[in-house]
């Protein structure tokens, strides 16, 4: 007990804001969502005690709760390595001592500062429309265009390119894990003639491991939580044909459309463990390909 004091008690110290907004604000909503999660409650009358009848509901009979996650899922699988790569081949670029490189630096960023803004989702929604930039582009090199967003079969990729653009927060984190490796061991590596792309998976990546362990955590979770972006380019609906209905587009939907907030409650929930199924899968995966510098001590 002593030695686990003496090696995390600053770290307690530093959380204790925390700690005080999450017991003292955040716990009684909470638990207030768990009970009402068991409830029918439309925010007008008393709730009503309804046990699991909106999971069972939610799992046996709604379909557009299946839909939601489908879509979810689809944005997960591909906005999450999108961004990734995105983020690490641009901190690769910026970490080969560019000049200007805080200039650069900080363009790249911006994208991620403005974050998902209604102003930006609105600046999407235009570029892809028919009559949109991207068409008009397009035009140029005598390529017809499509409506990007209206067609279900593309309005999905299009919040996945917004996904990418916005790719400034993990390439910072990219960038200063890069900074750390040193660089005699590349120095080496050539002096042995190894070649770029082996330097990469045997310097780069396994060194670079707990950086995107780090990212992945924290771009999988956000990528759950997705709202404005598809709220404002789908009108709210999920539309076209539910092909941006998300899962967080759905519950708000039920909560604050439907006045169903018991049942929103369920859904709340059900995200909850599903974020929390894939944070605990990447934990315990994690072991078999991050390792850390002081492991030993």
């Amino acid at each position: 007990m002593k030695r686990f004091l003496r090696r995390n008690a600053a770290g307690y110290v530093f959380l204790t804001p925390w700690f005080l907004g999450f017991f003292l604000l955040a716990l009684g909503p909470i638990l207030a969502s768990l009970y009402l999660s068991f409830t029918r409650y439309d925010m007008i009358g008393a709730p009503r005690w309804d046990g699991l009848g909106n999971y069972e509901y939610m799992f046996t009979r709604d379909r557009r709760f299946w839909k939601a996650l489908t879509v979810t899922f689809s944005y997960v699988a591909l906005a999450v390595p999108a961004r990734l790569i995105m983020a690490l081949g641009v901190a690769m670029l910026l970490d080969k001592g560019l000049r200007s490189i805080s200039f650069y630096r900080a363009i790249f960023y911006l994208p991620s500062l403005l974050g998902a803004s209604i102003a930006i989702a609105i600046l999407w929604r235009q570029l892809f429309e028919l009559d949109g930039v991207v068409n008009d582009v397009l035009a140029l090199f005598g390529i017809q265009g499509a409506a990007w967003i209206s067609n279900p079969d593309t309005s999905l990729y299009t919040l996945v390119v917004l996904a990418m653009w916005q790719f400034g927060s993990p390439m910072l984190i990219f960038l200063a894990g890069l900074r750390g490796i040193p660089k005699d061991l590349y120095e080496a590596a050539e002096i042995d003639g190894t070649s770029k792309r082996r330097q990469f998976f045997r310097i780069t990546m396994p060194l670079l491991a707990p950086v995107i362990f780090f990212n992945l955590v924290l771009q999988t979770i956000e990528a759950f939580k997705t709202f404005s972006s598809a709220f404002i380019i789908s009108d709210g609906t999920g539309a076209p044909a539910d092909s941006l209905l998300f899962y967080t587009v759905f519950l708000f939907n039920e909560a604050f459309k439907f006045f169903r907030m018991g049942y929103a409650s369920a859904l709340a929930w059900v995200l909850l463990l599903i974020i929390g199924f894939f944070t605990a899968i990447t934990f315990l995966t994690s072991k078999y390909w991050v390792h850390y510098e002081n492991e030993r001590d």
